[in-house]
């Protein structure tokens, strides 16, 4: 007789996977960041990340409408939660916007360095470039605007003409997202000492003079702890 404990639930497997303690659905998108990673995008199947997820391949399509879907997911799951710090620390004006700008490199800079995949060399694949991933491309340029908010209301900021800002910007934004290719370089690299390193080095793009560094630095610390 089969009793409620003993009853299988879900979907059937193909195989077991070790216990994640992962719904279906997140050990779909674990394995892909995992095979995504190290085997390379296109010579990952649908039916290879169904396999790794434990999963049916008919099953995978029932979280997901294909490869591209995944893909997609991956790569707005790498700045969602940076616009969401981002959106706070330009909505706080208590703090000293170098300080928030700081935090905000910090804080972009070790979720890219985080996890155990480099998910941010997959904004190098040609396929990123297509209309399926728009909405990656709206919230990282939404992410973007914020970090020109911050940069905009420091003091250097302030004494740039909008053409200079803009460039400043685009030098910011694209030095924190350098993460990824130092990462993929040196993957043992300290993450923390890298964030940090990488945040300083953003306000001496953005014009911060470096006597001004330590106190920032503390202060941008203070912030992500506030928001931790």
């Amino acid at each position: 007789m089969t009793t409620p404990s003993s009853r299988r639930v879900g979907r059937p497997r193909v195989q077991e996977r070790p216990a994640s303690g992962l719904e279906p659905r997140d050990e779909v998108l674990a394995a892909a960041a995992e095979l995504f990673t190290t085997r390379g995008y296109t010579a990952t199947s649908t039916r290879t990340i169904a396999e790794r997820a434990g999963l049916r391949q008919a099953s995978l399509y029932h979280y997901f409408d294909g490869k591209e879907a995944i893909l997609a997911e991956l790569l707005e799951g790498t700045v969602r939660p940076s616009l969401g710090v981002a959106r706070g620390l330009v909505a706080d004006a208590e703090a000293a916007p170098e300080a928030r700008l700081w935090a905000l490199c910090h804080s972009d800079a070790a979720l890219l360095c985080g996890g155990p995949h480099n998910l941010g060399a997959l904004y190098l694949l040609p396929e990123v470039r297509t209309e399926r991933f728009t909405d990656f491309h709206r919230v990282r340029s939404e992410l973007k605007r914020c970090y020109g908010e911050l940069l905009t209301a420091t003091e250097p900021g302030a004494a740039l003409g909008a053409d200079e800002l803009a460039l400043r910007t685009d030098l910011v934004f694209g030095l924190t997202e350098s993460v990824i290719l130092i990462r993929r370089a040196d993957p043992a690299r300290d993450q923390e000492a890298l964030a940090a390193a990488t945040a300083d080095a953003a306000l001496r793009v953005a014009g911060v003079p470096q006597r001004s560094l330590a106190r920032l630095r503390r202060e941008g610390r203070r912030l992500l702890a506030a928001d931790a």
